[in-house]
């Protein structure tokens, strides 16, 4: 009887030492890396499961992270990620699939720029709110870039000022623009030049218009906002990083966010990322006041005095209490 063979590895030889790279792009189980030096492209995957200390995620490797990675097959053009390096920050939002586990949006980026509409949508203030409150837990600056001016009435203007009223003096710069129309976008290059930003909103608001326009090898697909839901469609599957035009940078485009679920934030801590609650809350009778019904609060005081905004506090209770839901 003839011997058998010897059974044919299923996992190829790891090739070569380990090199930095940095993740452009996840599709769930393959990533894009690209080389920290050469700048070359691979197709990578985990070998076995990572485990994040003390956070329970649903995708271990987010886009913008640095990872250590070998080559795995030359032909193919693949690569085997080995580990995670060291991360600067993140945005975290709570998972869609699992309450009690965290998705990363990105990592290790210099700012952060949410794309919001006063029309066709309409974006929620109490989604504005929470994603400052994520970017502050990780000290991530935020600008504010209102999309579609030239779709606005002059009450939807006056109503843009009001806003801005309200979020430029806590540290947000605000910025109208119209991607369609390329209105005020030198400035917006402006903020965006040599640094790696992170770019989010709601379906529809315009992101993949603005992207288009900003960055190098950009052919995102649009679609118009569906005028019966009044929502956007979503143009962009997975996060991922573009190279900017003629400018030393990065933009990380993501799937559109519906709702922003609060994550890794303990109830007592929120207060602390709302810059107008942070600066006085000292001043409360109470070391341990939750702002929303203790007598002599200096918060809630502030409140009633219009000094600190009702959508902010409103916005406020609402993470309190839990609740993604508020318009």
């Amino acid at each position: 009887m003839a011997k058998k063979g010897k059974k044919k590895k299923l996992v190829k030889e790891v090739i070569g030492d380990l090199k930095v790279g940095i993740i452009t792009k996840s599709t769930g189980l393959w990533y894009e890396v690209e080389d920290k030096e050469t700048r070359q492209f691979f197709k990578g995957r985990l070998r076995g499961k990572l485990k994040l200390k003390g956070m329970k995620v649903t995708n271990p490797i987010a886009v913008g992270d640095f990872v250590n990675y070998s080559l795995e097959d030359e032909v193919e053009n693949t690569v085997i990620i080995h580990d995670i390096l060291e991360r600067k920050n993140i945005i975290l939002r709570q998972s869609t699939r699992k309450k009690w586990h965290g998705h990363i949006i990105a990592s290790n980026i210099d700012q952060a720029i949410l794309i919001a509409t006063l029309a066709l949508p309409k974006t929620s203030l109490g989604f504005i709110d929470r994603f400052l409150v994520a970017a502050e837990s990780y000290g991530v600056p935020t600008y504010i870039i209102f999309n579609k001016d030239d779709l606005l009435e002059d009450e939807d203007r006056e109503y843009l000022d009001h806003l801005k009223s309200i979020y430029e003096p806590l540290g947000y710069k605000c910025l109208r623009v119209s991607a369609i129309e390329n209105q005020n976008l030198n400035p917006l290059k402006s903020i965006i030049s040599d640094k790696t930003s992170l770019l989010v909103g709601h379906s529809g608001v315009g992101k993949s218009t603005l992207l288009n326009k900003l960055a190098s090898k950009m052919y995102q697909r649009t679609d118009e906002v569906s005028l019966y839901a009044m929502k956007g469609k979503h143009t962009t599957t997975f996060a991922e990083m573009f190279t900017l035009n003629e400018h030393n940078g990065h933009l990380i485009d993501t799937p559109g966010i519906k709702e922003l679920g609060i994550m890794g934030i303990e109830e007592n801590e929120i207060g602390h990322f709302f810059p107008e609650i942070r600066e006085v809350m000292n001043d409360c009778k109470y070391n341990n006041c939750t702002h929303v019904h203790e007598p002599q609060c200096a918060v809630r005081e502030l409140v009633d005095s219009g000094i600190i905004a009702t959508s902010r506090y409103l916005s406020y209770l609402s993470m309190i209490e839990g609740d993604d839901n508020r318009k």
